[in-house]
């Protein structure tokens, strides 16, 4: 694990590839929510100022986004779910409800980042907060009071589901949006749409390559 440099320039696996060039092509509702989520972020409800901060930091490590360079705005996203209490409908049982959890793993990625660094997380450079994210979800025994992989999975997975629900990861993926109503007719591996785009960069895939068994 790295951090990213800011200013990398990676090419686009799907040239020309816009999802919002579909949008005529779904129902009025389904319109109206993705449309939604490329307009202004909602306002920041549930995060403190400190947690907003440390809360950024996190996802940006995680996604590999950038100050000034955001093309998600998770942290917003997130925020909207956890002031309105919109959970995952389930949450281990050892740890509190998931806006407790948030709440509390903040404020000890905090304390760890001073501790090892004497400022905050947010504050931290970036290599310092990969390493530090790192020892938290590889180092033995709990973290901080905290399950390693069940914190790491509550952290990914209120990232991950913010992150891919936005147009511009659509675009990153090549994913062309929602079926309905028009849906997908050519089925199979490398049976594309006509609205589709072929990956430039197939070589990229995990195990691209390699013999199956």
């Amino acid at each position: 694990m790295r951090a990213a440099q800011q200013g990398d320039q990676v090419p686009a696996r799907f040239p020309g590839f816009h999802v919002l060039d579909q949008a005529q092509a779904w129902d009025e509702t389904t319109r109206a929510t993705v449309l939604d989520r490329v307009g202004r972020p909602p306002d920041i409800r549930f995060f403190d100022a400190v947690e907003e901060g440390a809360a950024t930091a996190l996802f940006d490590r995680l996604l590999d986004q950038h100050p000034g360079d955001r093309r998600v705005p998770v942290t917003a996203m997130v925020d909207a779910r956890l002031a309105e209490k919109e959970t995952d409908g389930w949450h281990y049982d050892s740890m509190a409800d998931d806006w407790v959890v948030w709440k509390t793993s903040l404020a000890a990625l905090d304390a760890e980042a001073h501790a090892r660094h004497g400022r905050a997380f947010a504050a931290c450079g970036e290599d310092d907060q990969v390493a530090l994210l790192a020892d938290v979800k590889d180092g033995d025994g709990d973290w901080r009071g905290f399950h390693r992989a069940r914190i790491w999975s509550l952290w990914t997975r209120y990232a991950c589901t913010a992150f891919y629900s936005h147009p511009a990861a659509w675009d990153e993926i090549g994913f062309a949006g929602p079926a309905y109503p028009r849906g997908y007719k050519n089925l199979g591996v490398d049976r594309r749409e006509p609205f589709e785009v072929a990956d430039a960069r197939p070589g990229d895939l995990p195990g691209a390559g390699t013999a199956a068994s």
